[in-house]
């Protein structure tokens, strides 16, 4: 495990590189330990208990939830209330997150929290750091939550844990909370009033995720630039289409970001041999200009994401200082559902442009003298083998699946609870929507790598054959070394298995 600097969770701005630092284990989290932040943290929750001893009304302290904020709580049920609140949650269904996501959510709300206008305990957030640093992970359904009022079913698992009830994941074993607080001396924490709902009426679930897909976008951007670089050769296609002066004509950064990268691979100014077509197909030639729009767009969902997760966002709001009670809409998840669900978008267009090479490639009319299926097999074999025919046909159903994903959830918002929440985000569907969309954009990526290695092959096999620029010599080389040429017919399964692993621990190294 690579060790990074510690993260400080406190006051400071976290980026969501520092969030998949811990989440991915490569880094420890550090709780801000001055005094004067321990003191504000313990302000907020002071005054609420001035609060309740003046009798004041606060919703979900003395008053129930949602709907029901109009039923008073008499203070001798205040204590319990808590305890209430994520019991009735515990309903959560679909598969458990797994221990990186379960760590981003951690993550995300200990950000949230030490805002200190949530009104929890200083004990809270020790507690909750303690989870991230000896690695206690709660088991979360990830299906249940309308991302509004937050994700409250799913954070309901991290106040459960907390209080020593239900399940976490603990050195490799599923394990009883309380269990797990025994063998590392801990007593449960009793959730004092607002602490159950300033854990679970926030946005950590949706933003954890968001931020686990922000980053498997960025890479999948690089790697589909440096696959279409693969194509380019392999296809024998112009490289004039991605000249510095064109792109400067129509200047969006991203875009023109691209073209310079696929510029650098070819690391050729004008055509050296004679060209097929003037024109390429569109999925080679306009690769940038497909690619360009995710480059684009990477920094609004940075800033989306970003000010999410540096933000306070549960209800009501403590304002100790100024003695304050600010009833509001902060769980509110619009901000992610759209980041998210406009990266399903931009993530199956991806997908669609590297099915449509692989396309290509494999199609003996527009292949440019490759062999049918980019098979590998000698003349007296050939006839019987069918090289990529199979691979292709599963990179057009995952590129269909991806299509099909890019319906945006937020606008299947639907009332519920009463009519209490009867506008939500869908923040947390749409961003495991594009973790699914990723999924599939990755499995293409893998198929179309591969294929585009192979046609890199088969033209260096040609006693013709120029060398390779030094940026996908490099790449050809290394992607030898786990994927040799497909010669005769094999089943393809593990190596595409193999790439994906590749892919999801951003083995490669690409642009700067």
């Amino acid at each position: 495990m690579t060790h990074a600097e510690p993260v400080i969770f406190g006051e400071n701005h976290l980026r969501i590189e520092d969030l998949l630092a811990v989440a991915q284990g490569r880094a420890r989290a550090h709780l801000q330990s001055d005094a004067a932040f321990r003191q504000r943290i313990a302000r907020g929750a002071q005054f609420l208990d001035t609060l309740l001893d003046r009798e004041g009304v606060i919703y979900g302290v003395t008053t129930g939830y949602g709907d029901s904020c109009v039923v008073a709580v008499p203070l001798q049920q205040v204590e319990a209330l808590p305890q209430h609140l994520f019991t009735f949650h515990g309903c959560g269904l679909g598969k458990l997150l797994d221990a990186e996501a379960t760590r981003a959510v951690l993550a995300a709300r200990l950000r949230s929290l030490t805002h200190g206008m949530s009104g929890v305990r200083i004990e809270l957030l020790d507690r909750l750091h303690a989870f991230l640093e000896y690695d206690v992970l709660p088991l979360i359904p990830e299906e249940g939550s309308v991302g509004a009022s937050g994700d409250l079913t799913p954070l309901s698992y991290v106040a459960a844990t907390l209080a020593g009830e239900r399940e976490v994941m603990f050195r490799g074993e599923r394990r009883s909370a309380a269990e797990v607080h025994r063998q590392l001396g801990w007593s449960p924490l009793t959730l004092r009033p607002k602490e159950a709902l300033a854990l679970m009426n926030g946005t950590a679930v949706m933003t954890g995720l968001a931020c686990l897909a922000y980053a498997r976008a960025d890479y999948l951007l690089k790697l589909a630039t440096r696959i279409s670089a693969l194509n380019v050769v392999a296809l024998e296609g112009n490289p004039e289409h991605f000249d510095e002066r064109l792109f400067a004509a129509k200047p969006h950064p991203g875009q023109m970001r691209v073209a310079a990268w696929i510029r650098q691979d070819l690391a050729i100014e004008a055509p050296t041999a004679p060209l097929h077509r003037l024109q390429d197909r569109y999925s080679l030639r306009c690769a940038p200009h497909v690619l360009g729009v995710l480059a684009d767009s990477l920094g609004l969902l940075r800033q989306f994401i970003e000010t999410e997760l540096n933000s306070a966002n549960d209800n009501p709001i403590i304002d100790a200082d100024n003695e304050r009670v600010l009833h509001g809409g902060h769980f509110y998840g619009g901000h992610i559902a759209f980041a998210m669900d406009s990266l399903k978008n931009l993530v199956a267009n991806v997908a669609d442009l590297l099915d449509r090479q692989l396309a290509l490639l494999v199609d003996s009319r527009y292949n440019h003298g490759l062999p049918s299926n980019l098979s590998g097999a000698p003349a007296a074999t050939a006839m019987i083998n069918h090289g990529f025919k199979a691979v292709q046909i599963g990179a057009s159903a995952w590129t269909a699946e991806a299509l099909k994903n890019s319906m945006p959830a937020s606008v299947f918002s639907r009332s519920t609870e009463c009519h209490n929440q009867d506008k939500v985000s869908m923040g947390t569907i749409a961003a495991r929507d594009a973790l699914r969309s990723l999924e599939l954009a990755e499995q293409v990526a893998a198929a179309t790598l591969i294929a585009a290695n192979q046609g890199v092959w088969l033209r260096q096999q040609a006693p013709e054959a120029r060398a390779l620029p030094a940026p996908l010599q490099a790449m050809h080389a290394a992607l030898g070394e786990d994927f040799p040429p497909l010669i005769e017919d094999r089943a393809l399964e593990g190596e595409l298995r193999l790439c994906l692993q590749r892919i999801r621990a951003q083995h490669w190294r690409l642009y700067a």
